[in-house]
């Protein structure tokens, strides 16, 4: 599985970058308002920190717009995917930007129907909301799982790309569900590292090397 992060903070993309810990970066609007910088400077940098694929969005909602938009955004750097939302516009867009050759992520997927129609529109990552279909009281883990089998019959190419994540169980899951890639927010990434008894073992093993009086310099 492929670990992209969720944020549009550049310092936090450099420090997991750095440590070998992703493989691209996704963003969205309420990303963008958060780093209160214009998005096309905040998008360049992300993309001068990363080599791998940066999720960029459109902020039309008419098939127009996002043309329009998707162009520029797909000239900020050769590593730019051009995230549209799942609608009847955003799914003719993606379709048209398939054809020269972009790479796609549609977003706000929320049914295996919507993801069927990304992938037949050419898509090359589907976002399903894992979180907040969970908030509804529904397994965002069942949709991950339909899509999969699907996406398999069928032989599509289009990868899933398991969002709104908030735990590490969500982690785990999409990856024993076959999810191509997790997009992970920084907090909830590092949380993967921790646990209880690795930080248990570590301290005696620290404790015991004190004790010998030793040095490996």
């Amino acid at each position: 599985m492929k670990f992209f992060v969720d944020t549009a903070d550049v310092a936090e993309i450099r420090e997991l970058q750095e440590a070998g810990l992703i493989d691209g970066v996704t963003t969205n609007p309420s990303l963008v308002l958060k780093a209160n910088r214009p998005i096309k400077e905040l998008l360049k940098e992300i993309c001068d920190v990363t080599d791998g694929p940066v999720s960029g969005e459109v902020a039309s909602i008419d098939f127009d717009g996002m043309m329009r938009e998707g162009k520029i955004l797909s000239e900020i750097a050769p590593n730019i995917v051009i995230k549209l939302p799942l609608t009847l516009d955003g799914l003719k867009a993606c379709k048209k930007f398939t054809e020269q050759g972009l790479k796609t992520n549609v977003t706000l997927c929320f049914s295996a129907n919507q993801a069927l129609l990304a992938a037949k529109a050419g898509a090359t990552y589907i976002s399903p909301f894992i979180g907040r279909l969970d908030d509804t009281n529904i397994d965002g883990m069942e949709l991950i799982a339909d899509i999969r089998r699907i996406y398999d019959n069928y032989d599509f190419e289009t990868q899933i790309l398991a969002a709104s994540i908030r735990t590490a169980n969500h982690v785990r899951e999409a990856a024993l569900l076959g999810a191509d890639v997790a997009t992970v927010p920084p907090a909830t990434l590092k949380t993967l590292v921790k646990h209880p008894l690795t930080d248990t073992g570590l301290k005696a093993f620290v404790a015991d090397w004190e004790k010998t009086g030793q040095s490996i310099e």
